[in-house]
């Protein structure tokens, strides 16, 4: 039990550790190419150190052969007025010389050797360098695009919401509205069942009202004909209005 209890906590570590590496890669990517390229300067001044100490030798090996060249006419026009001595003693000069030749020049042939493989070194590790330079950028590129997509997304979810719960207002508004409306309707309905005023109105639409009287019946009493009172009331009272 106890060691499975440690080998969830060393697993929740390890995935708590891997979302803050995940999280600031980008980051982590930037110093480490920042990192490759400090290392990279070093192998350069190292290139250069090694490079100086080659030419320096160089030129100690092009001075050893003057000295070569110059003892050698020497110790020839020694032995050439027979004085041995003198040829001897410039001939142990020119060994000194001729071994320190001999040990300067792998010297300068390794070097050489060292300074192409450094440069090769140095070239790749900047080809590496910039390729993953590039890839960064494309990497924080798309990283911005999707962190602006996400966003829109994010609001775009966020009005939908707004206008789903706007319609969902509206919806409820008119829904109250019907039912106030409905409420009107009914309260009216009832005050006209109160006092009659509804038995009333279906009395006058049929004409059933005293003094109600609808365009038929005005239209049926005018064409009806009259009888001789009727018709000299009429005429009493167009001559009062003319007389007047």
């Amino acid at each position: 039990m106890w060691k499975q209890l440690v080998t969830l906590i060393r697993g929740t570590a390890h995935e708590a550790g891997q979302s803050v590496v995940d999280a600031r890669a980008l980051t982590i990517l930037d110093q480490q190419i920042r990192d490759a390229g400090s290392a990279q300067a070093k192998a350069r001044d190292d290139l250069a150190t090694v490079t100086a100490k080659r030419r320096l030798i160089e030129k100690d090996i092009e001075q050893l052969g003057a000295q070569r060249d110059k003892y050698e006419a020497s110790a020839r026009a020694a032995m050439g007025r027979g004085d041995m001595d003198l040829a001897r003693e410039v001939a142990e000069r020119l060994a000194t010389i001729e071994r320190e030749l001999n040990a300067k020049n792998p010297q300068v042939a390794d070097m050489r050797s060292a300074e192409d493989r450094m440069r090769g070194i140095i070239k790749a590790g900047d080809g590496k360098i910039e390729a993953l330079r590039r890839e960064v950028d494309v990497v924080r590129a798309n990283e911005s695009v999707q962190q602006a997509q996400a966003q829109i997304a994010s609001n775009t979810h966020g009005a939908q919401s707004q206008l789903g719960s706007a319609a969902d207002s509206l919806a409820r508004l008119k829904e109250r509205q019907a039912v106030r409306e409905e409420k009107f309707r009914a309260s009216a309905e009832l005050e006209d069942m109160r006092t009659g005023a509804d038995l009333d109105a279906k009395l006058e639409k049929a004409g059933l009202l005293p003094g109600s009287s609808s365009a038929d019946d005005i239209l049926a009493r005018l064409s009806a004909p009259r009888d001789g009172g009727e018709a000299r009331r009429e005429t009493g009272r167009l001559n009062d209005k003319s007389g007047g």
